[in-house]
């Protein structure tokens, strides 16, 4: 679980690792807008699935940084056994470098997926079973992090969202982002069954102020970052077709898997930032909707 130390420590400088992914570009507007001396590194600066990044990330990454690592090939780019060893490849990179040089602090944000697929409701003591590679990928990712930065006494911090939806998203995973995408395009959001799975949505503004919060209080543990509050996959797509301007469809295919539905026991949130509030999913899907581009 979460620990903080007694008081805040503002980082001197950040170095987000994936700055160019949606959840990364998002995280380096946050730290901008906190006037947080920040260094964003997408795969054209350094690629970790090369083994010259070692040096590189040796050469570049200070004592005093705190290390944000969200660099990872996600399910959109390939869900077989090649992406997942080309996602170890890049956390075997970055421990070596991690292990011969430490930093002040290293975050990772893994993801949900590490928890079984019956995980309810998924608190951070339930049991890591992935039933995917991308969830593996992840677990193993967090062990070998773990590993090194024991090696090299960096304290670590692991955030695991739920899905994340917002203003930037290329991922199109079914949910929010997708629906807004079709609503947009076709006027239309095409549900499995009725859409009767309930789960978790996150909006990205608010992981990337949780991992802010963290930062500054230079959290230690494991932290799984979800609302708290589930909603129905239909109750979702209605929400988009009324934010999205003109007609919106909600349509139904005939169901193929069973229905199942997740929650989140956000206490351990509740208790490391009592006053930190998450955006209603209507608020978040309508500034979304409002975001240029």
């Amino acid at each position: 679980m979460i620990r903080l130390p007694p008081q805040p420590v503002s980082p001197g400088r950040v170095v987000v690792i994936g700055a160019s992914g949606f959840v990364g570009r998002d995280l380096v507007r946050h730290l901008g807008e906190l006037g947080v001396p920040t260094l964003p590194l997408a795969s054209r600066d350094l690629d970790l699935l090369r083994p010259e990044s070692r040096d590189a990330l040796r050469q570049t990454v200070r004592a005093d940084d705190a290390v944000v690592l969200i660099s990872a090939l996600t399910p959109d780019r390939g869900r077989d056994i090649a992406t997942l060893m080309r996602n170890l490849t890049m956390a075997e990179n970055f421990c070596a470098a991690l292990e011969a040089s430490g930093c002040a602090h290293l975050t990772y944000v893994s993801s949900d997926a590490v928890y079984e697929d019956d995980a309810n409701p998924v608190r951070e003591t339930s049991c890591c079973n992935p039933s995917t590679f991308h969830g593996l990928m992840h677990l193993a990712r967090e062990r070998m992090l773990a590993y090194a930065a024991g090696k090299a006494k960096t304290p670590l911090l692991v955030l695991r969202p739920c899905a994340v939806y917002g203003p930037g998203d290329t991922h199109n995973s079914y949910g929010p982002n997708r629906f807004l995408r079709t609503a947009r395009a076709e006027g239309k959001i095409t549900l499995f069954g009725n859409g009767e799975e309930k789960r978790d949505h996150l909006y990205v503004r608010d992981l990337s102020r949780l991992t802010g919060l963290c930062l500054r209080h230079r959290a230690e543990g494991t932290l799984n970052v979800a609302t708290g509050r589930a909603a129905s996959f239909h109750d979702v797509a209605e929400e988009v077709a009324r934010v999205v301007p003109g007609p919106v469809e909600v349509v139904g295919l005939p169901r193929t898997t069973p229905v199942t539905h997740r929650h989140f026991d956000v206490t351990a949130t509740l208790q490391a930032f009592p006053q930190f509030r998450f955006t209603p999913l209507a608020e978040g899907l309508a500034e979304t909707v409002a975001a240029p581009g």
